[in-house]
This record gives structure tokens, C-alpha cells and sequence, in this order.
């Protein structure tokens, strides 16, 4: 795979990821039982946004250091700032933590993180990422889908992160195929996908062959910087969350909104609805 998570880190799409994944982790780490949290396509775990691949595309500009210009952005921000402040305790904005480093910082003592990562330059980063995380966190050089679905029945919560580079045809197949691994749990599993929006009926046909598992809670989360009129670009991107803590979705509407505002063009909106309803 050429996908290089490094050339987009901070982006718009990425603070409202983040966002999402911190509100639910601190919620999820609450609760008394043992958790383990399953990530697909975990990436290098840490990026330097003065690095060759953030400098060139520049998309950190627009995302994370308007977040941090930002003391009035919405509260479900509140956890991720917090993160690029420790990250960059030096000062500056250079550091920027990815979903690993968020996830591990949060870990309690019985509970456990294990990210999949298949590029072998991005793993030897992740595996040095998660190396301050005392155990609890570790890189896994192998196929993400494989690896949530054949620890979809562990008997701890589960919480699992699905965020492939869409570079494969067969990627949304693969996310509907563990989806539907994860609904076989006797206990539900929480899961957050994250998604593209190019075209109005990819990610349409995407939502229908999920609703066709019958999930029982599905919270769909959309930003979409420009209306979905021209597939040859990205448009915007969807967070698709299933069996999520109760009680997010006012601070997933503001942290979408925000970024709408800030990063968005013309017909750019915020939407958020649940699949079950």
C-alpha cells in the first residue's frame, strides 16, 4: 500500500476522528470492566508535521493549528488540544499524536491496545510510539481485518477502530464482513469507522449493506466541506459508530460544525443521525 497517513496528519478529518475516538475512550475507560481496543490500520502512532509529507500537502495548517489558534473551539475538542499540548511541550506545533497515542495514553492497568499496521516503515514507527506505553500497547505486523475479526469474540468490552487507506477495492467489503463479525458478540462491541465522502451513493451504498446487519445502535456522523458533486475529490468524511456511549452526540454535532465553518467551502454541512432510528 502507498498510503502514507503522515501526508494528511492534523488534517480536518483527523480532529474529528480524534475528537470522537477521545469522548469515547474517556467514557469507555469508566466503566469497570477490562477493555481491549482493536485497530485496523493504525499507522505510525506519532507524525511530524514539519516532516517532507505533512509540509507537502499543508493540510495540517488547515485542520490542527486552527484548532490550537482556536480558545473558544467546541469542548469536544477539549481532550484532543489537550494531547497536542503534551505532545509539543517544548512549545510550537510540530508533533501531532495519532489515534495509537491517544488510545494508549488513556489504557487503565488491566487494559489493552493492539493496532495492526502492514507497512513495515510505519510499523517499526508504531511499535516505537507504543514503547512508553509500559505493555499495555502493541504494534501487530499483520492484516488489520484479520486481526479484528479473529479477536471479535474476546470476552473484555471491545472497542474497535476501522480506518483503512481505501486503497484496495475490496475495503468497504472487508468493513461490512468484520462489522458483521463484531454484531456476533453476546456482548456488543463499539466500533467507529471512519470514511471518505466523494460520492453521494458510495458511502449511501455503504449505509445500506450496514443497515442490512440490523445493527443495534449506529450513529452516523457526516462533514462535508463541499457538496458531493465531483468523486475525483475528497469531499468530506463520515464517522460510522456503532454501539457508541450514550450522551455524545451534541459534542460530535459541535465538533463537526466547527470544522465545517473552519475548513469548509460553499454548501459545506454538518450532519449527524442514527441508523436504527
Amino acid at each position: 500500500m502507498n498510503y502514507r497517513h503522515a501526508f494528511h496528519a492534523g488534517n480536518f478529518a483527523d480532529l474529528i476522528k480524534h475528537a470522537a475516538i477521545t469522548l469515547i475512550m474517556d467514557r469507555l475507560v469508566g466503566l469497570p470492566d477490562p477493555l481491549l481496543v482493536l485497530d485496523s490500520h493504525a499507522g505510525a502512532g506519532v507524525y511530524d508535521l514539519a516532516g517532507e509529507l505533512a509540509r507537502k500537502s499543508g493540510e495540517a495548517e488547515a485542520g490542527v493549528a486552527r484548532l490550537m489558534a482556536d480558545d473558544n473551539a467546541p469542548e469536544a475538542f477539549r481532550p484532543l488540544k489537550a494531547a497536542v499540548l503534551n505532545a509539543n511541550r517544548l512549545g510550537g506545533l510540530r508533533i501531532y499524536p495519532g489515534s495509537p497515542v491517544l488510545i494508549a495514553d488513556r489504557l487503565r492497568r488491566d487494559d489493552e491496545y493492539i493496532g495492526a499496521e502492514l507497512r513495515t516503515d510505519d510499523f517499526d514507527a508504531l511499535s516505537q510510539a507504543l514503547a512508553a506505553s509500559r505493555g499495555h500497547a502493541r504494534a501487530v505486523h499483520t492484516d488489520g481485518f484479520e486481526l479484528v475479526r479473529s479477536r471479535a469474540l474476546d470476552s473484555r468490552q471491545v472497542f474497535v477502530l476501522i480506518d483503512p487507506p481505501f486503497e484496495r477495492p475490496d475495503d468497504y467489503s472487508q468493513i461490512i464482513d468484520t462489522l458483521q463479525a463484531l454484531l456476533r458478540r453476546p456482548k456488543p462491541a463499539s466500533a467507529l469507522v471512519w470514511l471518505p465522502l466523494k460520492d453521494l451513493e458510495t458511502f449511501d451504498s455503504f449505509l445500506r449493506r450496514l443497515e442490512a446487519l440490523r445493527p443495534p445502535s449506529a450513529l452516523a456522523v457526516e462533514a462535508r466541506l463541499h457538496p458531493l458533486t465531483d468523486p475525483m475529490r475528497m469531499n468530506g468524511c463520515a464517522l460510522v459508530l456503532l454501539n457508541a456511549p450514550a450522551g455524545l452526540e451534541a459534542a460530535l454535532k459541535a465538533a463537526v460544525d466547527w470544522v465545517v465553518a473552519t475548513a469548509g467551502g460553499p454548501g459545506g454541512i454538518g450532519k449527524l443521525w442514527r441508523l436504527d432510528a
